[in-house]
């Protein structure tokens, strides 16, 4: 299964927005207050939390923060007491902490598609949160 997942912010932080699509179903929604990283994590953990089975999943995401995270940095920081190798602490730590849990054990793919390229499944994504966004900004 594929999953397209993204996240965005009208000023940072400002109101934002999270989409993901599976192929068979998608979902949005925001935030008033928030930032653009909150909010790619989030399309991701809720994406994941929407799945009955973990079988041969690939998130595909234009957050390459969200790939470094789930594909180098998160085991390391986890083993470092959730510090960077700087010895700075973890930024949106809730979040990453709560997609890990949901990662334990799960062999998931993620794969980084460059944003605003015409890659159908992530523009409808962007599409579905800047409707979001539009729909509930004060």
């Amino acid at each position: 299964m594929i999953i397209y997942a993204d996240g965005g912010c009208r000023g940072n932080p400002g109101i934002g927005a999270w989409a993901y699509f599976t192929g068979e179903s998608s979902d949005t929604g925001f935030e008033l207050y928030t930032t653009n990283n909150q909010m790619e994590l989030t399309a991701v953990i809720k994406a994941l939390e929407s799945l009955d089975s973990f079988d041969d999943v690939e998130i595909r995401t234009d957050s390459q923060y969200v790939v470094n995270i789930c594909n180098l940095w998160r085991h390391s920081w986890k083993k470092n007491g959730w510090k960077k190798s700087d010895g700075q602490p973890v930024k949106n730590l809730d979040l990453i902490q709560k997609l890990d849990l949901i990662l334990e054990g799960k062999n998931v793919k993620f794969t980084w598609v460059k944003g605003h390229s015409r890659n159908m499944g992530n523009d409808f994504v962007d599409k579905l949160l800047n409707k979001t966004m539009d729909k509930n900004s004060p």
